[in-house]
């Protein structure tokens, strides 16, 4: 009886937390881009023109200044301002740091062609036997491969579940073995702390696991 209790507790668990999480989350950003109608004339906000207050409408103000700066900055008079005011928080240690992080990690997730990460690599790290998940970043320092006399690559081994930290290593090409994963499907299986694994690679990793036990 306790056993089938237990089960049937679990398995509702398993329904509710994740939804109540989702919920929770969607009503935080509703809320959140709810806060730009504040950004109005009070004449001109919703609840003042209606005499009462529609939740959500802040996405559609939040989806046009989003659409809007991506109009502006991708002609050459907002590429100049975006640089200037790049310039600007470079300036300002604390900022420059979290600003640069949070800039490469977005570029990552929302541009596949984008410079941060080029692709997902396997690398043995800490230590021989240990496989860890990492980024190519670049083809590595000429300065440091002149003095090495190898060829190196820099790569970029992220902490989870957050992505923007972790250790820059040069490795020599022959030591890091290129997967055919995206790099958003590295990013989410980081950040996931490896509970997101893309479906198809999940199954072929099974799958000989499978043969072997029959």
């Amino acid at each position: 009886m306790m056993h089938r209790l237990r089960r049937y507790l679990v398995a509702g668990l398993l329904i509710w937390v994740p939804l109540g999480v989702t919920l929770l989350i969607i009503k935080f950003l509703v809320d959140l881009m709810d806060q730009t109608l504040l950004l109005l004339p009070a004449g001109l906000r919703p609840e003042n023109l209606l005499g009462f207050r529609i939740p959500g409408l802040g996405i559609l103000l939040t989806a046009a200044i989003v659409v809007g700066t991506g109009v502006v900055v991708t002609n050459l008079f907002g590429q100049q301002l975006l640089h200037l005011g790049e310039r600007l928080l470079d300036r300002i240690p604390l900022v420059r740091t979290i600003y640069t992080s949070v800039k490469k990690l977005t570029e990552a997730i929302f541009h596949g062609t984008g410079k941060s990460f080029r692709k997902v690599v396997l690398v043995e790290y800490p230590r021989k036997g240990i496989w860890s998940l990492a980024f190519l970043t670049g083809e590595g320092v000429h300065e440091v491969r002149d003095r090495t006399g190898q060829d190196l690559l820099t790569i970029f081994v992220p902490t989870t579940p957050n992505p923007t930290s972790g250790f820059i290593l040069m490795l020599p090409r022959e030591d890091v073995i290129e997967l055919e994963m995206p790099v958003d499907d590295g990013l989410k299986m980081i950040i996931s702390v490896g509970v997101v694994v893309p479906e198809g690679r999940k199954e072929a990793l099974i799958a000989p696991r499978r043969a072997q036990a029959s």
